[in-house]
């Protein structure tokens, strides 16, 4: 039976919309209606920090005279910040990457970026999330490469879910796995009991003499979503003990903590976390965001913890680009190249990892890149993950010694 794209749309559209997908059978609802449970195979959650993350205010040279020249509003006060060694600091509205840290769960992977980079929100995103040049063809993203490539060697477990109300990132794009978007947790049904709505569904079906499977694919997928839902309603009588913070992160990482409670066959969970373009007025903004990162993930880690389920969960925190090392007339900081990325887990080597770019050898303004993305993916992929780097990401990186 083949389902249109459109025909499927029509049926998503009539229930309300509440699953979106990236334009193919569902293969996750029947895996979950099969019963699959992913294995308790190793989990990659990954947070996106969308904007450009002025990392040189995330872990800071906060005592280096450059820093302290070129950002004379910016600059974090020495006693506020949250020492790592006797060079760099956290920002002190990230305790709970402190407490993660102090607990050997947080690595620091610093100078992370790429060569030529690319500036625009847009190129730069595209870069990080295809890991190719836009006069490359990018069809598929790295982790939708990696849904592909687990598809074809037969992994059950080879799925994933984008969670939140933004668009779906181009890292998911798949030409063989439908990846669903959840908006909220409490919509992860499909509301086709109503007889109003079968019935037009029917017609529509018997409308469509080049597409009579329409109708049984949605009372397939009708059953499939139920059991689903009652699979994370059975869950949802376990109460975590943990208490998340108000936030919109918070919200995306406790769903994220259910579903993986759950035993839903997903190896993938991404989220966005947005708002760091800070051009004007920076210091605020990014607090609250920086907060909303730490206390966020901190809570999240210590969820899973309570259910033993920390030991399969990797975390990874990106942003396309860092800012520029000087300020601006605005008080914020403009687009910029290299700066950190974050691995959280029980698995991880904690601490830092690579030198922080030097701040008396800059490149027009900019921080010089030392660690090139792709090394990181290579290194979730192959030491976490536990499949062929090279495959899925076109090229041989040598993976940073993130894992244990």
């Amino acid at each position: 039976m083949s389902i249109r794209r459109r025909d499927f749309l029509k049926f998503s559209a009539a229930t309300g919309g509440l699953v979106y997908l990236g334009g193919a059978v569902p293969s996750f609802l029947t895996q979950a209606a099969a019963g699959a449970t992913g294995g308790g195979g190793p989990v990659l959650v990954v947070i996106q920090m969308s904007g450009g993350n002025d990392g040189l205010n995330t872990v800071s040279p906060v005592r280096h005279d450059t820093y302290r020249t070129l950002r004379p509003q910016l600059a974090l006060d020495p006693q506020t910040t949250i020492s790592i060694d006797d060079e760099l600091s956290l920002h002190p509205a990230l305790k709970g990457f402190a407490e993660l840290l102090e607990q050997q769960q947080l690595a620091i992977v610093q100078g992370v970026g790429y060569a030529d980079p690319n500036r625009s929100h847009f190129e730069s995103m595209d870069i990080w999330h295809t890991c190719q040049r836009k006069t490359q063809q990018r069809s598929e993203g790295w982790l939708g490469r990696y849904l592909s490539h687990q598809q074809a060697a037969k992994h059950s477990g080879a799925s994933a879910f984008h969670l939140g109300a933004e668009k779906q990132p181009l890292a998911l794009a798949s030409r063989d796995v439908a990846v669903p978007t959840i908006r909220e947790l409490k919509q992860f049904k499909l509301q086709v009991s109503n007889e109003d709505v079968l019935a037009s569904l029917r017609r529509e079906s018997a409308s469509q003499p080049q597409n009579p499977g329409l109708l049984d694919f949605v009372q397939s997928a009708q059953k499939s979503a139920l059991d689903v839902s009652e699979q994370l309603a059975a869950q949802s009588g376990k109460q975590t003990s943990v208490s998340y913070p108000d936030s919109p992160l918070a919200e995306k990482l406790s769903t994220v903590a259910q579903l993986i409670r759950s035993g839903l066959p997903a190896s993938i969970y991404y989220v966005q976390h947005d708002g760091f373009d800070t051009h004007s007025n920076q210091a605020a903004a990014h607090e609250g965001l920086l907060r909303q990162l730490g206390d966020s993930v901190s809570t999240f880690t210590r969820d899973l913890e309570s259910d033993k389920l920390l030991e399969r969960v990797c975390v990874m925190c990106f942003s396309e680009f860092g800012r520029r090392v000087a300020e601006n007339a605005s008080e914020g900081t403009d687009h910029g190249t290299a700066a950190p990325m974050f691995l959280i887990g029980n698995n991880v080597q904690a601490g830092l990892h690579g030198e922080h770019p030097s701040l008396d050898d800059l490149d027009a303004g900019d921080l010089k890149f030392h660690t090139d993305f792709r090394r990181v993916y290579a290194a979730v992929l192959q030491d976490w993950l536990k499949v062929p780097a090279t495959d899925i990401l076109g090229a041989q990186y040598e993976p940073v010694p993130l894992f244990a």
